[in-house]
């Protein structure tokens, strides 16, 4: 906090008070003034204790490698795919998949299956491949 915004708020409670004393109440006007500034820049210093632990994603948090300084949101970057691309690449493969069962039968569909991980099936090389099928 910046010494010209205690200065500030203090003013605001000084006009605030100036405003609001009352000369029938018995009062000196500054003992009251004096509570006025204080209880402004009490309330000041409270409103601030709650944004105190708001996070700006455009902060600075740090440097990285090259000394270059990193916000958050430089961190927090979202390299998820879409939904739909993610349905429609789903759909395809099914089709895929169906399509190599008319088509390819038994050892050519293993063969595929085992080489490219299709269907849980552990990827294989094409080396472990061809001494499984003893060729």
């Amino acid at each position: 906090m910046d010494a010209d915004d205690l200065i500030s708020i203090g003013t605001i409670g000084l006009i605030k008070g100036i405003n609001t004393f009352k000369v029938d109440k018995n009062v000196r006007l500054s003992t009251y003034v004096a509570r006025c500034v204080d209880n402004e820049v009490l309330m000041f210093l409270r409103s601030n204790k709650k944004t105190g632990s708001e996070v700006y994603l455009n902060e600075p948090i740090g440097k990285d490698r090259d000394d270059n300084e990193i916000s958050l949101i430089d961190v927090l970057v979202n390299d998820e795919k879409n939904i739909e691309d993610e349905i429609d690449l789903k759909m395809r493969i099914k089709r895929l998949y169906e399509g190599m069962k008319d088509i390819l039968k038994g050892r050519e569909r293993t063969i595929l299956e085992l080489r490219f991980g299709l269907r849980w099936r552990k990827r294989e090389n094409a080396e472990s491949n061809s001494r499984n099928d003893g060729d």
